[in-house]
């Protein structure tokens, strides 16, 4: 039997073997909660697998496109050497605020700077407010926007960075060139773009867990 019931119990079953959560994790999972925020964090393999690429990568310079609580911000942080920085970029007052207040109890506040406001008007003065030359830039914002953030990133990004773009597949609907769905027709433009960039070698790979069907496009950047 394949069906989204068997695709969640499997990830609980590794998330338990193999991925179970520091306690500043647990703890971001709850405020995030009670302060309202949306549950649409990456699962706890998917946030172990970006720090993972991370920590191979060696990167010590890292952008992100949408912190909402902070959840990845903190997977990611936590790879981080000693003299290591991660910027994230989040609109929602509400969303800093929290982050902020969960980076505060992980201890890492000394490593990470939110820049509240949009991304499309933050991620143009990034280079004057001394960040840039990215190695690590993680896209898990509004999906409408992704060919104007994965142009911004490949802008910023050191050669040879990684860049992963969260929730590609949005459940197949990625085929479907007469969608409506803002989302969808984000996405493809975003493939579209990767697809004829000479700076840009990528991988879409699909995914399947406890939020159903979807996946990621990995990029490194020429």
């Amino acid at each position: 039997m394949r069906n989204d019931h068997t695709w969640s119990s499997v990830e609980q079953f590794f998330t338990e073997k193999l991925q179970p959560e520091s306690k500043n994790l647990k703890y971001v999972r709850k405020n995030n909660q009670r302060n309202g925020l949306p549950e649409i964090d990456v699962t706890p393999p998917q946030g172990k697998f970006i720090a993972m690429l991370a920590q191979l990568k060696e990167a010590k310079n890292i952008l992100e496109i949408g912190t909402l609580g902070g959840y990845s911000t903190i997977w990611l942080a936590e790879t981080l050497p000693q003299d290591g920085k991660l910027v994230t970029l989040e609109v929602d007052p509400t969303h800093v605020k929290t982050a902020q207040k969960n980076i505060n109890t992980a201890g890492l506040e000394d490593k990470i700077t939110i820049i509240e406001g949009s991304a499309l008007e933050t991620l143009p003065t990034l280079k004057e407010r001394g960040f840039s030359d990215f190695d690590f830039i993680f896209i898990d914002a509004d999906k409408p926007n992704n060919p104007r953030y994965i142009e911004w990133a490949l802008a910023l990004a050191k050669k040879g960075a990684i860049i992963i773009s969260d929730n590609v597949v949005r459940d197949g609907e990625v085929i479907n060139k007469n969608s409506t769905d803002e989302r969808v027709i984000g996405v493809r433009k975003f493939v579209d773009i990767l697809s004829e960039d000479q700076r840009a070698d990528s991988v879409a790979l699909q995914t399947v867990g406890e939020k159903g069907y979807d996946g990621f496009v990995l990029t490194i950047v020429q």
